[in-house]
């Protein structure tokens, strides 16, 4: 009985269903036998997909293409211990909670120990804080509370003690940078973060840059800005945005610059996190224009399954520099090379390749392949011989040095083997005969040089020592 695979039962019924669904109807004038005939598969004139060429897209053309896998990116190693926030909380319009729910946010990097809000009335922002929301996230097991001594002043140096990260709201005053930049050099603060605001008043680019100087922190401490046009409540991540360098004449924001409220603090927050944020002053932009580089870039990261971090860290260290000079490389060089590209130049090698150079390539890799294996027969026909006489006790010799002085034997041994493997025609006693008489006559050469070199030695010192005869009379 013939054995049917189940690989086989399985194609044979999936070719019966398929023949169901697309018999073609019977007339009338053949009843008796309904056609078979198959209409064109489902996949499509071209087959499968497993059969076509990979599409390589531009791209400037599907974003996807550029874009790699989300990967983790890089966090700041010191986002533990105290947090200060200051500049907040003290509007009745408002809870500002969102920048506490950002800081305490159980996904993000931030592992704070205390969230620390620093405001005008204490009692005030803890109504305001105090919600359902901030007891189900765990905020108010964190949140504590400092009241300033001044409405509207900056924290002291004694109120800022043991804090390691400080975010701040400095608003649009340019002159208050100085004062955080010198408070976080004098005091515990490691990162600092600042959020500045309608940054579309601050036209001279010199005095932007001089307060961006003041941030030379020293070693062990880094700094964030983020600098925003006017503040309005449209939604987080409405809007794409571009990043430009704060203090630049380049990155001043035109007179009607705007910014969303939630998307600033996400922004100030996610620098303070990121490794791509150390130590970098920021102008952030909303960018409407459907076709500039920055619009389709976030839209990709995000429709990519970038999360904020990811797609921050990318726009701060990629950009849509290298997204420009990819769509540029692929317009000169082409789409890269494929493993299908691949295959398809070796197939085509071998189809330009004239009959007899294949035929002599094949035949020499055949023989080497031959070549190995009689070897490795060899070597195991000489170890066994070995096993047997060192069992004996009659083996002056390691193993390796006995395999050396029988090699030739063992590789008559191995072709012999081989031969009879492969069904080849072998007669192993005439063979074996044949073998040994070529040997002894081997043998027999290699004697009669031996014994002509030693003649030659002992003429040259009998020559030698008829000179020094001579000399010496």
């Amino acid at each position: 009985m013939k054995f049917i695979s189940p690989l086989a039962i399985s194609t044979l019924l999936s070719a019966a269903t398929v023949s169901a669904f697309f018999i073609a109807p019977s007339t009338n004038n053949v009843a008796s036998r309904p056609s078979t005939k198959l209409f064109i598969s489902s996949w499509g004139a071209d087959g499968p997909p497993s059969r076509r060429a990979p599409v390589e897209v531009s791209p400037a053309q599907n974003i996807q293409e550029y874009l790699k896998q989300p990967e983790p990116v890089a966090a700041r190693p010191n986002l533990d211990g105290n947090v200060l926030v200051s500049g907040w909380v003290n509007c009745k319009e408002r809870t500002d909670q969102t920048i506490f729910d950002f800081l305490n946010h159980e996904e993000s990097a931030f592992r704070f120990e205390k969230i620390i809000a620093f405001v005008d009335d204490a009692k005030f922002a803890k109504k305001r804080l105090i919600s359902r929301s901030a007891r189900y996230t765990g905020l108010l097991d964190k949140l504590d509370f400092i009241q300033s001594d001044i409405e509207g002043a900056l924290p002291t140096l004694a109120q800022l003690e043991g804090v390691k990260s400080w975010v701040v709201n400095a608003g649009s005053d340019i002159k208050l940078l100085h004062d955080i930049a010198n408070l976080a050099k004098l005091s515990s603060v490691e990162n600092v973060s600042v959020l500045v605001t309608d940054a579309q008043t601050m036209t001279d680019a010199s005095a932007s840059m001089d307060a961006v100087k003041a941030f030379d922190l020293g070693e062990g401490k880094t700094f964030s800005v983020v600098a925003v046009g006017a503040i309005t409540e449209t939604p987080e991540g409405a809007i794409p945005y571009a990043i430009g360098e704060f203090g630049t004449e380049e990155s001043v924001l035109p007179a009607d610059a705007t910014y969303s409220r939630d998307e600033s603090l996400r922004a100030v927050t996610e620098c303070l996190g990121l490794v791509s944020g150390s130590n970098k002053a920021l102008v952030f932009s909303e960018v409407t224009n459907v076709n500039a580089t920055e619009f389709k870039l976030v839209k990709g990261l995000r429709e990519g399954g970038y999360t904020r971090p990811q797609e921050f860290d990318h726009m701060l260290t990629d950009g849509p520099a290298a997204y420009d000079a990819a769509c540029e490389k692929f317009g000169t060089e082409g789409p890269p090379r494929t493993s299908y590209d691949e295959w398809i130049e070796q197939k085509q090698k071998e189809l330009d390749e004239s009959a007899a150079d294949r035929k002599a390539r094949v035949k020499a890799e055949y023989e080497e392949k031959k070549q190995e294996e009689i070897e490795d027969i060899a070597r195991e026909w000489a170890k066994r011989e070995y096993f047997r006489k060192a069992t004996s006790g009659d083996m002056p010799y390691s193993e390796d040095e006995y395999i050396k002085s029988v090699w030739e034997r063992a590789l008559f041994e191995g072709d012999l083997k081989y031969r009879m493997m492969h069904g080849q025609a072998t007669d192993e006693r005439k063979e074996l005969a044949e073998f040994k008489k070529q040997q002894e006559k081997k043998k027999a050469v290699m004697l009669e040089r031996a014994k002509a070199g030693l003649q030659e030695l002992l003429d040259e010192d009998e020559l030698v020592g008829s000179t020094k005869g001579d000399d010496s009379d």
